[in-house]
């Protein structure tokens, strides 16, 4: 795929080889699981450019997931409750940026993007946003996956993809805690299966009463331990789905980030909802089983080879992507524990090929 074939031709801009590119400027202001799935750009960027500055911003509940990646210089923290958007486009125009990819593209990072006055900035013009750009991708969002969506506007530029893995890091010291806690647990399990019941919506959510039956199937069926993963706010439903359940599931202690993905890359499997959870555990390689119902798993799945998804596949309404559902989210609770338990099981036989 070439830029001709994204950037409409009667939009000119500069190519950036009659350019120099000493600074770099990407931004993705939300939410957890798309800022990890838009880190996929970050190594070919370095690649591409290996003498510039790159900087990422991003609002605060991610800056976990891209804070010491090695491919950013400086991550750059927008709080969203706190700042004012003024001084950041100052603080954006003085920084002289020659090249800006806008992989968000709502109206605040239009602004920061047009604010940069960078002489190349890349973003998809969505709702009349084409202003804030130099240059303008066309959307596939509905035709590929979300790793793919961010990585057009660098097939745009023809920029090299040499990588299409997402990243997160792991420091030694989170890797060393996870270590400690699941060494204790595996003295009495084996297989330790991690379990994300959050979901930034409601509809995206299966039931804590299934994955209470799910959790007590995989320690009868599997001698497995289910570790409850929870964050702000959920301590209650892990708790909700510990006291439905026969046997004793595994909840850990305040977690970061950081500490989240260090656990999930000591887990031997993931069983998650659509959320931020699914994506850390699919981009430190352990392997994952998504469940989805009103989003679309070809274009928002866990992205590893190893990883899979399961959903009621012959409802006429599947992957409506609606937040809000007027017929009783039917995609979530008529999708059965036996149809989870059988998904994970043949994971379990792939992965071990």
């Amino acid at each position: 795929m070439t830029g001709s074939n994204i950037i409409p031709e009667q939009w000119k801009y500069p190519t950036l080889q009659s350019l120099p590119v000493r600074k770099i400027l990407v931004l993705k202001l939300r939410a957890i699981g798309d800022v990890l799935l838009s880190t996929s750009v970050l190594r070919n960027l370095r690649e591409a450019f290996p003498d510039a500055r790159i900087d990422f911003l991003t609002e605060h509940p991610a800056r976990d997931i891209i804070d010491s990646n090695p491919d950013i210089d400086n991550a750059l923290v927008f709080h969203t409750k706190n700042d004012r958007i003024v001084p950041w486009l100052w603080r954006l125009y003085k920084a002289d940026y020659d090249l800006v990819f806008d992989l968000f593209c709502n109206p605040r990072s239009a602004q920061l993007c047009w604010a940069t006055r960078a002489n190349v900035r890349v973003g998809y013009p969505f709702r009349g946003r084409k202003y804030a750009y130099s240059a303008y991708v066309e959307s596939r969002s509905n035709e590929i996956h979300n790793v793919d969506f961010n990585l057009d506007p660098l097939r745009a530029l023809d920029i090299p993809i040499i990588d299409t893995e997402p990243h997160v890091p792991v420091d030694e010291r989170d890797a060393e805690w996870a270590t400690d806690i699941t060494k204790r647990l595996r003295s009495q399990h084996p297989l330790l299966v991690a379990m994300n019941p959050s979901g930034t919506w409601e509809t995206k959510r299966w039931g804590l009463e299934k994955f209470a039956a799910l959790a007590d199937a995989l320690i009868e069926k599997h001698n497995a331990l289910p570790i409850l993963l929870w964050g702000p706010g959920e301590k209650d439903d892990v708790e909700s789905i510990q006291a439905q359940m026969t046997n004793k599931p595994y909840i850990p202690p305040v977690t970061s980030l950081k500490q989240l993905a260090a656990l999930l890359q000591q887990c031997d499997f993931t069983i998650s909802n659509d959320a931020g959870p699914m994506h850390i555990s699919a981009a430190v390689g352990t392997p994952t089983l998504g469940i989805f119902g009103p989003t679309n798993p070809y274009l928002q799945g866990p992205y590893h080879t190893r990883s899979s998804w399961v959903r009621l596949d012959d409802l006429d309404c599947i992957a409506c992507n609606l937040t809000t559902c007027d017929i009783g989210n039917v995609c979530m609770t008529d999708l059965q524990v036996s149809a989870v338990l059988q998904a994970f099981e043949n994971m379990m036989k792939e992965s071990t090929k």
